[in-house]
Formats: structure tokens, sequence, C-alpha cells
């Protein structure tokens, strides 16, 4: 066992690794330079084996009846792997003599343009306005993501408390394939939420609250995602607490931050994270470096009223406890839909420093029920 260390008050036991934030740097960078080559790799390999089994067991730059389409500036921008207007193009200007025979039986005809093979519907990118589902999904156990949350948890020194997540996070523009449960592409989002706590054990009254608000540009290839992200944060003392503490001071803790994240799903259920967030603006005690790493076990298939298990867990390391901070473990069950959107409930459990920022230099320990709904 070892200890956290925590710059007011006395010290106690924590079940944070001592230099956690080295293990986070070393994830952060794995996932950041392995996930790429991985997820390139692997899509490669899917590709060429599709490839090869639609035009009948040869690569298609080798069959003397294929030619490369011709390139544009969409795809020189953003690597476009196929379009459909380019297909829809193809098979109207061909003609008898630029066609083979498909022993695999593509098509109604059985026959396949000579431009280029038919681009299947999840290789398809392309502009939509307001899409379905997210490209880069939230972090289950992250408990400043904008989602719909409810934790009623019982702290070992405040008693019974209300934490309350009121928001969400949608997609604005995706260039990009238009599936709704995993999609590729590049998409814009934007994401916000007012996260109150209130006091179970005194008539429920508001104690604090924060609020965020981000706008997030992801993109994802294969099982690799990225993230660049804006977001705003700021804490606020509760009325009804400081007319019972007959106080009018409060912390100004305040945050604008820029944050490069990176996931990998090393199976369809299993996702790897780590990201790091810089504070280009702060106030009221914070501190400019912030670190998150963890991992998900989330089944990804619909699966109706039956269910299944789920299991995270999410380290958050930041620079005014010495790159010490809190860790957040949800198991439980959950209910995913055919648009990706995913319902959850389970226990919660959280230590280390509180995760109500207006009191961000209090220790915590708290557990409890919780239920979870993302977009």
């Amino acid at each position: 066992m070892t200890t956290l260390r925590i710059r007011r008050g006395p010290a106690r036991p924590a079940r944070l690794l001592r230099n956690a934030h080295v293990l986070s740097l070393i994830v952060f960078g794995a996932v950041g330079l392995l996930a790429p080559a991985l997820a390139q790799q692997q899509a490669g390999q899917g590709s060429a084996l599709l490839h090869a089994s639609a035009w009948g067991g040869v690569p298609p730059s080798q069959h003397p009846a294929f030619r490369p389409a011709g390139s544009s500036l969409t795809t020189a921008l953003f690597g476009q792997p196929a379009t459909a207007s380019s297909a829809s193009s193809a098979a109207l200007f061909s003609s008898p003599e630029d066609s083979i025979d498909v022993p695999t039986g593509l098509g109604q005809d059985g026959r396949v343009s000579a431009l280029e093979p038919p681009a299947e519907p999840h290789d398809v990118w392309l502009w939509q306005v307001l899409p379905d589902g997210l490209i880069y999904r939230s972090y289950l156990a992250g408990v400043k993501e904008s989602r719909f949350a409810s934790h009623w948890v019982h702290d070992v020194r405040q008693g019974w408390m209300w934490d309350v997540a009121l928001g969400g996070r949608v997609g604005i523009l995706r260039y990009g394939t238009a599936e709704a449960d995993r999609p590729q592409g590049w998409q814009l989002d934007i994401e916000g939420a007012g996260m109150p706590r209130l006091d179970l054990e005194r008539e429920r009254d508001v104690v604090s609250a924060d609020f965020r608000f981000g706008i997030p540009l992801t993109y994802g290839r294969g099982r690799y995602q990225a993230k660049f992200a804006y977001y705003h944060l700021s804490s606020h003392l509760g009325d009804e607490y400081m007319v019972r503490n007959n106080t009018l001071e409060r912390l100004n803790f305040s945050r604008d931050v820029l944050v490069w994240g990176h996931s990998f799903y090393w199976t369809e259920d299993w996702r790897l994270y780590a990201e790091a967030g810089w504070a280009f603006e702060c106030d009221g005690g914070s501190r400019p470096w912030e670190f998150q790493f963890g991992a998900d076990y989330s089944p990804a298939a619909p699966n109706g009223m039956r269910g299944s298990p789920f299991w995270a867990i999410n380290g958050h390391l930041r620079q005014e406890f010495d790159f010490g901070g809190h860790l957040a473990v949800q198991t439980g069950w959950q209910w995913r839909g055919p648009s990706g959107h995913l319902f959850r409930i389970g226990m919660h459990y959280f230590q280390g420093m509180s995760d109500q920022w207006e009191f961000f230099n209090k220790f915590e320990d708290k557990l409890g029920f919780g239920i979870w709904y993302d977009h």
C-alpha cells in the first residue's frame, strides 16, 4: 500500500499508485504511438482480403481490367477511401467491354465496373450534418464527461450525497461513414453539462455545481480514434450551502483546456484510452496540466431487452496535487440501442480528490449506485 499526497490537510491512505503520472504518460505514449499503426495494419489486411475476394482472388491493382479512379481535393485532404458518387458514375458510364465476369456473383447481373471495385457501405465517406453516433465515445467511468448521470453515494466523512450530471454530447458535422454504432471519419461535436451536488442529509440542499462546455474534433479509422478538443469548466458554490454555513467566500475555480486524446479498441468490446489536457487559462487553485487514462469493457452490439454486463475504470491525475488525483470504478448492466445510445445502471466507487471542483482540495471516499445515459 502507498499514500496519496494531498496539498492541504493530513495525508491519508489511498489506492492510487505512487507516481501514477509516470504510468499515465507511458500508457498515453503507447496508445498514441502504437494504436494508429496497429489499426492501419489491420485495416490494410482486411481491405486486401475483401478486394481479393471481390476480384476473384486477385488483388485489384494486379487485375488486367482494373484502373484506379481519379483523385480529388477531398480525397487528398481527408483520405477518403471511396465515394458513392464515384461508384455510381463508374456503373453509369461503363460498357460491356469494360466489365468482367465475377464468380462471387457481385451485382444483380454478375458483372462489375472495371473502373474500381464496388464500394462497401462502411467504406463510403460523405458529408453529414447532425450525424447519428459518436466517433470518439465518452469515457464510461469519466466523472467529468458531459452526459446524463446520477450517483447516490455515501462518503465516509460527509454522509449521503446526490451527484448529478445534466447534459450530453452530439455530433454537428461529419465527413465519414454514415453508420451510427461505430462510424469512421472526421467529426465535430458539441458537449455541455451542469453537474450539481445535493446534500441528501439536509433536505437536498445544493452544495455546489460545476458547469462544462466543450467542442471536440474527433477522428476514427478502424479500431483507432483520436481527439483534439477544447473545454471550459467553472465551479460555483450553492446558495443553500452558503446560507447554512454563513459564508460568502468561494473559490473561483475555472479552466480553459486544450485536450489531445487517443483510444484504441483492443477487441470489439474492450477499449484502452489516454489523454493529456493543458489549461491556457486557469484560476482558483487550478494548475495547467491534467492526465486521464483507463479502460472500458462495454459490448458493442445492440442487445435489446436482454442487456449485458459492463465494467470501467478511470484515473484522473492533476498538477494541483503533484499529479495525484482520483480513481473511479463502475460495473453493472447496460443496454445499447441500434444507434449506439447506451443506458447503464450499477455500482459507482470513487476515491481521491473531490470531483466537485469547488472543493477540489478535499479528499472523498464514496460508494453507491449510479445510472448513466450516453447519446
